[in-house]
């Protein structure tokens, strides 16, 4: 069975920052695209970063150029650094894995902004 465990979420006041994690057990096959998606009350769920095994980042959205998205191979684990964060960043945030064709989903860790 596949987990897709988030870590790391919490409070911080505007203009700080916050790293969380994501780690990926439960298969003997690698990951291809893992990503971050968050989602706020009352608004869709949207992908704030990705990466592909072996490729680059990706960065979508308002938090382009706050964020910071870093990947372990050898760990299955994917990380977000979250810089300047603001209260719009309030949402919980969700770690998606593609294996072999199907994404598996992490139960999502809050993040919260404010003062």
């Amino acid at each position: 069975q596949v987990n897709v465990v988030e870590s790391g979420g919490g409070l911080v006041q505007p203009g700080g920052s916050l790293r969380i994690s994501c780690e990926v057990s439960g298969t003997i096959y690698s990951t291809n695209v893992m990503g971050w998606y968050r989602q706020a009350p009352g608004k869709q769920r949207e992908l704030v970063a990705a990466m592909r095994s072996g490729g680059g980042p990706e960065y979508a959205g308002s938090m382009k150029g706050r964020v910071n998205v870093s990947r372990n191979n050898a760990r299955s684990a994917l990380y977000l650094q979250m810089n300047s964060l603001k209260p719009e960043d309030t949402a919980v945030y969700y770690c998606m894995a593609n294996i072999r064709g199907r994404d598996y989903w992490g139960q999502g860790t809050q993040v919260t902004v404010s003062s």
